[in-house]
């Protein structure tokens, strides 16, 4: 065996030495870089969700999830809005003083939200943990009374609930929809889960 033959076979061990040895700093570096995100453990225990809400169009909801719960973010037009003086009457709870939820003061209003042109409600029904589903028309439809003003229907048991998440009388839902602490970052970000600055 030559000398040559010899360094090759060095340069070629220590070529690949290295190259194994990147790697494994490389694999070593992105777990620990991934350890400063929240854990999905920590998520699920609540740790506050950040939306961008600037693309959601007036009648349009947007679904998220805090604390393992869908949370619906509704922008509601001026008429939606309007039209939540209209169901007062009908509802068993309008100024959400049952106390099953604990709703945040600033939710404390016919539209249960810091702006009255966004609805952020937990989407599962006061009954059975159903998801209701949205019936934004307003107008008769299949399963909704005549004067229907919009807002969302639980198929599993007719609950119905005004574009505010506030339950209709006589429905087997015992309370309105749950309004999770939140809070604007600006004007179209949103935090879901906190409602204090630090």
């Amino acid at each position: 065996m030559s000398d040559q033959q010899v360094d090759q076979g060095k340069r070629t061990w220590l070529i690949a030495t290295g190259c194994a040895g990147a790697v494994g700093g490389v694999a070593t570096a992105v777990p620990f870089v991934s350890t400063f995100a929240p854990s999905e453990r920590a998520k699920a225990a609540g740790a506050p969700v950040e939306v961008d809400i600037s693309g959601i169009k007036p009648g349009e909801k947007l679904t998220v999830e805090w604390r393992g719960k869908p949370v619906w973010i509704v922008r509601r037009t001026p008429e939606q809005v309007e039209a939540l003086k209209k169901n007062d009457s009908q509802l068993a709870d309008p100024n959400s003083d049952r106390k099953a939820y604990p709703i945040p003061e600033y939710a404390k209003n016919e539209a249960r939200s810091i702006k009255p042109e966004y609805l952020v409600v937990v989407g599962i029904c006061s009954h059975l943990g159903c998801s209701p589903s949205d019936k934004f028309a307003a107008g008769p439809q299949p399963s909704l009374p005549d004067d229907w003003n919009g807002g969302f229907l639980c198929p599993c048991h007719g609950s119905t609930f005004d574009m505010a998440g506030r339950v209709f009388k006589n429905k087997p839902a015992p309370d309105n929809l749950e309004v999770p602490p939140h809070m604007y970052l600006s004007d179209s970000k949103l935090l879901i889960g906190e409602d204090k600055k630090a």
